[in-house]
């Protein structure tokens, strides 16, 4: 893919997924403004290997738990004001904090839903405006996860913000399609990111029962979720809008996998 002359806005692209999808647009050929929550090794390793691909990178760190006029003013408005060019908003920003159902409490679910929808969803808003306004063709890729169709028990509150998602890419597609904006949705499975890690890293166990849910019998790094970030971004996804791509191994197409034969028995 070529996403040269094209400029991206990333909300949490300095590690994980995030940074995945910027060092790929970045060997694209796309100019980056990355945001992070804070400088670390994480952002400025990404920061590093994006600019080796000869390409022009601007970092803005910012908490995105704030009113959303906040974010809109340190974020949104920051990147624009840096890069008026940004054709392609990357709403990748999102938190995993959980509880089990019944002790979930309001402020956990909703920031939660702050993070993970409400953030997306007005700057989406706030960048088609400035697209229209200047009669730019923009896209934008949220990401998902293969929790906005596969539930788990004790993460009712991402799962539900994952599902918003999915939808949401739906309801902002024909809203926006008419404008020539392309709005999409890139979920990943299980994949290795440095918070996934802390717990398959040091559980053997943990990792083998995903392996045993994937079937292709892999958890990847998240560099997995790039190539087809970029995609859905570039002109050959042209004629795509609307869509939930998972990337995920086959996971959403397995039912349940069966018993192995070495645990037949010993329940």
């Amino acid at each position: 893919m070529n996403l040269s002359g094209h400029a991206a806005l990333i909300t949490g692209g300095t590690q994980g997924v995030g940074a995945a999808i910027a060092r790929r647009l970045a060997k694209a050929g796309a100019n980056l403004v990355i945001h992070g929550l804070r400088e670390d090794d994480h952002s400025l390793e990404t920061m590093k290997a994006c600019q080796s691909y000869g390409i022009k990178v601007h970092t803005i760190y910012s908490d995105l738990y704030l009113s959303i006029e906040e974010v809109l003013q340190n974020v949104a408005k920051s990147a624009l004001a840096h890069d008026p060019s940004i054709d392609l908003l990357v709403n990748n920003a999102g938190v995993f904090i959980d509880k089990p159902f019944l002790q979930m409490d309001v402020p956990t679910f909703q920031r939660t839903m702050h993070l993970n929808v409400e953030v997306g969803y007005f700057f989406t808003q706030h960048f088609a405006n400035h697209w229209i306004a200047h009669g730019t063709r923009g896209r934008v890729l949220f990401t998902g996860s293969i929790n906005g169709l596969l539930a788990e028990s004790d993460h009712t509150a991402y799962d539900a913000s994952k599902a918003a998602v999915a939808g949401l890419v739906r309801s902002l597609c024909v809203a926006l399609a008419p404008h020539g904006i392309r709005v999409n949705s890139m979920a990943p499975g299980l994949v290795r990111t440095p918070l996934t890690n802390q717990v398959l890293s040091q559980d053997a166990d943990a990792l083998r029962w995903m392996e045993m849910h994937t079937p292709n019998g892999i958890v990847p790094e998240a560099d997995v979720c790039g190539p087809m970030a970029a995609f859905l971004l570039s002109d050959e996804a042209e004629h795509i809008h609307g869509q939930t791509i998972y990337v995920d191994g086959g996971m959403n197409a397995w039912q349940q996998p069966d018993l192995p034969i070495t645990l037949r028995g010993k329940l």
